[in-house]
């Protein structure tokens, strides 16, 4: 058997129901990996670090052809300036690689936002911290296991 990816370690301990997906080949692009997957894009979920402050971070969960409202963003965190995590800073926060990143399973706890749009469909697939491998489960249990995840909506500007 096949070693779990960490994050479904993590949904495991919470009592969590997933499934995992593992690619055949390397994914290349957000509409194969949404057509292997049995999905729509929208139903692919990306985990974006952003940097706040020096040390600060928050992580936000975003459909997967959302573009980021840069603006709205910067309005909603009170800030002229943020930027996207470096992949040094995502895998030293997060403990995965920029790809794969899960909102589960993470070193220390990071704020986690859920992009209001990701909840409009019934099913998700998520990173897992494993290339290649995805974790599909139900919105609803995407927000049952992220407790202290607050829903953010973000217009474009």
């Amino acid at each position: 058997m096949t070693k779990l990816p960490p994050a479904a370690k993590a949904l495991d301990t919470l009592g969590v129901p997933y499934r995992l997906f593992t690619h055949s080949g390397p994914v290349k692009s957000l509409e194969q990996a949404a057509a292997e997957r049995g999905q729509q894009p929208q139903q692919v979920v990306r985990s974006i670090l952003f940097r706040l402050a020096e040390g600060q971070y928050t992580l936000i969960l975003v459909a997967g052809p959302q573009q980021i409202p840069w603006k709205s963003l910067r309005s909603h965190f009170g800030q002229s300036r943020l930027t996207l995590a470096s992949p040094e800073e995502v895998l030293e926060q997060t403990g995965y690689p920029v790809g794969a990143v899960a909102p589960w399973g993470l070193p220390a706890a990071i704020p986690t936002f859920i992009e209001q749009s990701v909840l409009n469909q019934s099913e998700l697939s998520v990173g897992s911290g494993v290339r290649g491998t995805a974790i599909l489960l139900t919105a609803a249990d995407l927000v049952a296991s992220l407790p202290a995840a607050q829903t953010i909506v973000l217009s474009g500007s």
